[in-house]
């Protein structure tokens, strides 16, 4: 079929179109705008080792140790903090801390769904698989483009619970940095002092008293430090308005597919439909009559 031929007959189909557009996009706009929405808590962070002062660079023995100021990457304590943030410990303490157990039993016992559930006999209360499966799902961390901050967000139904879960989050990956430096000088301090007390070298002892002096003085650092692993640049703090998802964006998206959609049926529909039968012969052969009678008078 000619592109001209296809493009009239499209054309001729416009106000089919528009109707089943509109009868399309109608009710899939409803279930769009009838989802319900969540709230975003978010909080601005940057690596403790971006800065001279950090604990880390504080009990590093020389000045070889200290991390670089300007790499980006994640790396030392920064590191495990973003880890700890998802991990099956960090669960099992909002699951402690937060109510969060009980609002994902909530949210899978409500609605539609919560009824099939019920009645095909499946699951319906949670447990830490689902608030980990939470944690993958909803909380994001997002470096930024132009410096060395962190944009650590949590999306949730609850406005009050998702800045509560985030706050847990922080101090929960904050206290695993700090508990494990801390442990980790504390059992260096015990065999140092053992070390120390069964040498009888004079200058051995010397050495040992100097590594164990070191490791005091980073335990006392590591207690004495507000900020191990993380700076705050701006703490938790949840939204007013609901805003996930994006209902204006998504409609219009939709708008844009159901529209697509619609004009690929119409040009496959012309595409695919048997050509018209040809007029009959003596349709054909009126016009010729008529012109020879024309000339004969």
């Amino acid at each position: 079929m000619p592109l001209d031929h296809l493009l009239r007959v499209v054309w001729g189909w416009r106000w089919r179109l528009v109707l089943a557009l509109v009868l399309l996009w109608t009710p899939l706009a409803a279930l769009v705008w009838s989802w319900p929405r969540a709230f975003v808590a978010d909080s601005i962070i940057a690596p403790a080792e971006s800065t001279s002062m950090a604990a880390s660079a504080l009990v590093a023995p020389s000045p070889i140790a200290v991390p670089r100021l300007f790499d980006n990457r994640p790396g030392g304590n920064f590191s495990v903090y973003l880890a700890a943030l998802r991990s099956a410990e960090a669960a099992a303490d909002l699951a402690e801390h937060t109510p969060i157990i009980a609002a994902l039993t909530e949210r899978r016992a409500e609605g539609n769904m919560g009824v099939l559930r019920g009645w095909l006999g499946l699951r319906i209360q949670a447990d830490m698989d689902d608030v980990r499966g939470l944690l993958e799902r909803r909380l994001s961390i997002t470096q930024a483009a132009n410096s060395l901050t962190w944009t650590i967000a949590l999306t949730w139904h609850d406005r009050d619970l998702a800045l509560a879960m985030l706050r847990r989050l922080h101090i929960f990956a904050e206290a695993k940095v700090r508990a494990d430096l801390a442990g980790m000088t504390e059992g260096r301090i015990a065999s140092l002092r053992t070390a120390a007390a069964a040498e009888r070298d004079q200058f051995q002892r010397n050495a040992l008293f100097e590594l164990l002096a070191q490791q005091q003085r980073a335990a006392l650092i590591v207690m004495a430090d507000g900020a191990i692993a993380v700076r705050q640049v701006q703490a938790a703090a949840v939204e007013l308005r609901a805003s996930v998802p994006n209902r204006p964006l998504l409609l219009v998206l939709l708008l844009f597919g159901c529209t697509a959609l619609c004009g690929m049926a119409a040009i496959t529909w012309a595409l695919l439909r048997p050509p018209a039968p040809p007029p009959p012969a003596w349709l054909m052969a009126a016009p010729t009559r008529q012109r020879e009678n024309a000339r004969t008078e």
